[in-house]
């Protein structure tokens, strides 16, 4: 046994022992459908990401294995059972594929950097966090802070990818820092340094926390993970990483389809952190340090320019079960799209899939439902 397993499960003991649950071990759930390269890529993983800190469990197709399966036989009673078993508390979080967040959640990526080998929190990877860009890349770094102490990082240094509005995120958080909230900013390894980073900082890692907006972030994810493979196997890194949010408590975790086997196992031990390292406690208190620093007037500043003037007030129809998924929304459409559908009396709630925003609705008024906003020009679908 190697010298880090062994400090490894003497700290293991030591935090049960403090925290009353001695004997209790952490358990990572795995869902198995979904893959590119099929089960048995998925539970390769598992086996590579075995440890005595944490057990696995699998949701899935039944599979000859010693690890203990939770049987579904598709992917949507996949994603209902995940959840039961997360809100039961039966499993403390789950590596999972094609999983939509609601608005305001993105998730956290983890790479490993090419040029030193150096770990990079890239804040964020899917998800929405806002439908305003700066916004979402204020709050992307904050999710990217809370991921980042969560796994041990206890002043994580953040840069802001030189991307379209990066020097207005630049300004929001240091105000939120001239107001009071602890945040450190890296610097560029290019001449004229600063906090906004370039594409040299992403090679060698240069802050702890990288801000960008979620597109961007999902590309380099893709790139990270199989510049050495071809693109149609994803090898390095940690996968996507954790859904974040203000209030979001549910511990997901996401892998591409094209995940192999070797960032499955690191997605598991990733998940470990952020449930060791308490992630949901960690991000609702930098929200409460941020709102005291004056968030929501930072916010508020950058959003107040765009609100329209005698804007009708719809009333929202009564909630319905949601399952169908409308695509081909603009992002900045997105919210307006809902309100058409319950000015027409369809129930609708906004969120985001994997190949962008949806709006979501009851079966039976899908079509009327496409119909409705084709007509209004929101959706060519």
């Amino acid at each position: 046994m190697s010298k880090k397993v062994i400090s490894d499960v003497f700290l293991e003991i030591a935090n049960a022992i403090e925290s009353g649950e001695f004997g209790k071990k952490v358990k990572i759930g795995l869902t198995t459908l979904g893959s590119e390269h099929g089960v048995e890529n998925l539970v390769n993983g598992a086996y590579i990401a075995k440890s005595n800190l944490f057990e696995i469990v699998l949701i899935g197709p039944k599979v000859d294995t010693d690890l203990e399966v939770v049987e579904v036989n598709d992917e949507k009673e996949m994603h209902v059972k995940m959840e039961e078993l997360l809100d039961s508390g039966y499993i403390d979080a789950c590596v999972t594929m094609h999983y939509n967040f609601p608005i305001g959640v993105s998730t956290v990526g983890r790479v490993i950097t090419p040029a030193k080998g150096k770990e990079m929190i890239l804040a964020t990877t899917t998800g929405t966090s806002a439908t305003n860009r700066i916004e979402a890349m204020v709050r992307n770094a904050i999710y990217g802070v809370s991921t980042a102490k969560s796994i041990g990082i206890k002043t994580p240094k953040v840069g802001i990818l030189n991307v379209d509005g990066a020097r207005q995120v630049e300004k929001c958080l240091k105000e939120l820092q001239a107001n009071g909230y602890d945040i450190d900013f890296a610097e560029s390894i290019r001449a004229d340094g600063g906090c906004v980073m370039r594409g040299n900082d992403l090679l060698v890692g240069a802050p702890d926390v990288m801000v960008t907006d979620t597109l961007s972030g999902n590309i380099f994810m893709k790139v990270f993970s199989s510049f050495t493979t071809g693109g149609d196997y994803e090898a390095h890194g940690f996968g996507y990483g954790p859904g974040v949010g203000e209030n979001y408590d549910r511990r997901v975790l996401i892998l591409s389809r094209a995940s192999g086997s070797p960032v499955v196992a690191n997605a598991i031990k990733y998940a470990y952190d952020i449930v060791k390292g308490d992630i949901t406690n960690i991000s609702k208190n930098e929200f409460k340090n941020a709102k005291t620093a004056k968030f929501d007037d930072i916010i508020s500043s950058l959003t107040k320019k765009e609100a329209k003037t005698n804007v009708e007030e719809v009333k929202m129809p009564d909630k319905e079960v949601v399952t169908r998924q409308i695509s081909g929304i603009d992002i900045m459409d997105l919210e307006e799209a809902v309100s058409e559908l319950w000015r027409q009396g369809v129930y609708a709630e906004s969120g985001m899939g994997c190949t962008g925003p949806i709006v979501l609705v009851n079966d039976a008024k899908g079509d009327i439902a496409v119909e409705t906003l084709i007509k209004a020009g929101y959706t060519a679908k």
